[in-house]
């Protein structure tokens, strides 16, 4: 197979890849707030939130991985010169955390599979900005290579995720200043 061929092949896995990572701790922070709903909101919105991340996670999220991973290896054993340059030992470490992350949703996965709810919206929220690091990083290292050091591109990930987290409890504020005008107006209403 040509190499520009395994090359699109690998991109595109790692976009659908992403995609499903980016979209399972969303509908893990929906499933979880559906914990609060009345019956039989809770019981529709826990079975709808549960099927919607099984057809997610085994029919898009594991194959595009395990595909990404096949295609990726490819590469590298038609490039293995890659594996002498710093930037790429420094992208495969990412994957590695990247599979990492994937192992943690697998595990997240499992117990709201089983009605486990162990972690808050809040922690899922924050949980779900760390793919976007890791792409970020990703991104960066394979278009830049050595263009910059790849110290000073790990701190700026690592400035990026603080502001991430910064933003995430930004909106956690925004979110329970909404909440709390809200209860106040029914307190009124209800007076």
């Amino acid at each position: 197979m040509d190499y520009l061929y395994i090359k699109a092949l690998h991109i595109i896995f790692v976009v659908t890849w992403f995609a499903g990572l980016f979209y399972i701790p969303r509908l893990f922070i929906y499933q979880t707030e559906a914990e609060d709903k009345v019956e039989p909101a809770k019981s529709i919105l826990q079975t709808q939130f549960k099927l919607m991340t099984k057809r997610l996670w085994y029919i898009i999220t594991w194959p595009s991985a395990i595909l990404a991973s096949i295609f990726g290896i490819w590469l590298i054993y038609l490039n293995p010169f890659w594996l002498e340059q710093t930037w790429m030992l420094v992208k495969l470490a990412f994957v590695f955390a990247l599979y990492f992350y994937h192992g943690f949703c697998q595990h997240i996965y499992n117990k709201l599979q089983k009605d486990i709810i162990k972690y808050s919206t809040f922690k899922l929220r924050i949980f779900n900005e760390i793919s976007t690091i890791i792409l970020f990083a990703v991104v960066f290292l394979v278009s830049v290579k050595s263009a910059i050091s790849w110290v000073w591109g790990v701190v700026g990930i690592l400035l990026f995720g603080v502001l991430i987290m910064l933003g995430v409890k930004l909106y956690k504020s925004i979110r329970e200043k909404k909440s709390w005008d809200k209860a106040e107006k029914e307190i009124v209403n209800e007076d």
